[in-house]
């Protein structure tokens, strides 16, 4: 089996999402999920301009040889753009090779090391009451877990908070949105936030809640202190991790589960964090950190280190990543819960798929390959709408630097 064909396919029903589809010679297809939000067509001319003719003629079952000579012949590794690439191409050679030998791809990966993959919605308010009412409606639905955020009172927006019920998009079209934010505020709020959720659903939710990287690490270890009575399944990316040893800063104010890492794009950027225990979900996801194979590197590495994954699954993924995660998902040890933000109606339709979600389980099917497909003739519909995720600053107007 040789490719005969790569294809980089850009659509937006509802927001952005580049698609490639690798064809070979015995009529076997597979598909990636290629987005980055925001840098959408940087990831989509990378992969037509420079992946794809390095691709054609290539077997597509040599997966982890065609990884290595993408991420070590490229020279300039690593690098948001360059692994969201090699992972969409990662993504659609595993399709292949699971339609070519008619099982799902996570039979390749060692087959189910469990039952279903639990998930955790996004409970949304633009208050505390909002908030917590949005909470009872998820658990309504069967949810195990949820993510709680509120806005903060004195601020018009607060980043993280959807506008939707189970989906929302924060990208925004035309030129970035500018809000602002402060830290003082927001730490007053989630503390309230939380006990009021206790109170009102006791303990047997799990409850998260995501920082969006806006603190010091001793603003981080403080708030972490704080949730200690509402006990959190985690906080999330509570500072940011350029600089892996600020969680040590973190971590010896606080017993509060850590969780970080959806930006991460290699194994590189979380070597500290985990040798060092400082982090208990590692949290990159398939498309950003290179794809199933050197997701599968990151995990093992992280599963010495007792630390369990946490996969990034909002809407700026589309439902290709959604799918690859969950064979992922189901086939490793140290899985830890995998976020699920439901996309549209519309995105549905362009991306038919086989993963189901049941009593707060999604589980990725048994179709062969990912189970998850792309309609050319609905994504047309849909033409590439340029937009930016909003940017923040302090209420005296200094750009927000954290």
């Amino acid at each position: 089996m040789k490719i005969t064909d790569v294809e980089v396919l850009v659509t937006s029903p509802g927001r952005n999402f580049v698609t490639i589809r690798i064809r070979t010679d015995e009529g076997v297809y597979g598909i990636g999920d290629a987005t980055l939000n925001g840098r959408e067509l940087a990831v989509a001319s990378y992969l037509r301009d420079h992946v794809a003719p390095c691709l054609i003629g290539r077997n597509p079952f040599q997966i982890e040889d065609i990884w290595q000579y993408l991420y070590r012949g490229a020279y300039w590794r690593r690098g948001p753009v360059t692994m969201t690439a090699i992972g969409a191409v990662d993504m659609a050679l595993w399709d292949i090779k699971g339609k070519a030998l008619n099982v799902p791809v996570y039979e390749l990966l060692g087959g189910a090391s469990r039952n279903g993959v639990m998930v955790y919605g996004h409970a949304n308010g633009q208050s505390v009451g909002e908030a917590v009412e949005a909470v009872g409606r998820y658990l309504d639905m069967g949810y195990k877990a949820v993510r709680v955020q509120a806005g903060v009172p004195g601020l018009k927006g607060t980043y993280g908070v959807g506008r939707g019920e189970l989906f929302y998009e924060p990208a925004g079209e035309g030129l970035p949105a500018e809000d602002a934010w402060s830290t003082e505020k927001y730490l007053a709020t989630v503390p309230e936030l939380f006990a009021r959720v206790r109170e009102e659903y006791g303990r047997d939710v799990h409850l998260l809640h995501d920082a969006h990287h806006r603190l010091t690490p001793i603003e981080a270890g403080r708030l972490g202190r704080e949730l200690e009575p509402y006990a959190l399944f985690w906080l999330e990316d509570a500072v940011p991790a350029e600089q892996q040893e600020a969680f040590r800063i973190v971590r010896q104010h606080t017993t509060t589960p850590l969780a970080v890492g959806e930006i991460f794009s290699t194994i590189h950027d979380a070597t500290l964090l985990l040798r060092e225990n400082l982090i208990d979900y590692l949290r990159m996801t398939v498309v950003h950190g290179g794809g199933i194979t050197h997701l599968r590197t990151a995990a093992a590495y992280a599963a010495v280190h007792h630390v369990r994954t946490g996969c990034h699954g909002a809407t700026d993924l589309s439902p290709v990543t959604m799918a690859a995660a969950l064979h992922f998902d189901l086939s490793i040890p140290n899985f830890g819960i995998q976020e699920y933000m439901r996309h549209t109606a519309e995105t549905d339709e362009v991306f038919p798929h086989a993963y189901t979600f049941a009593d707060g389980y999604l589980h990725p099917g048994d179709a062969p390959g990912l189970g998850v497909d792309y309609r050319d003739e609905v994504a047309e519909r849909f033409p590439y709408r340029r937009a930016y995720l909003p940017v923040s600053r302090l209420e005296d107007g200094t750009m927000f630097n954290w």
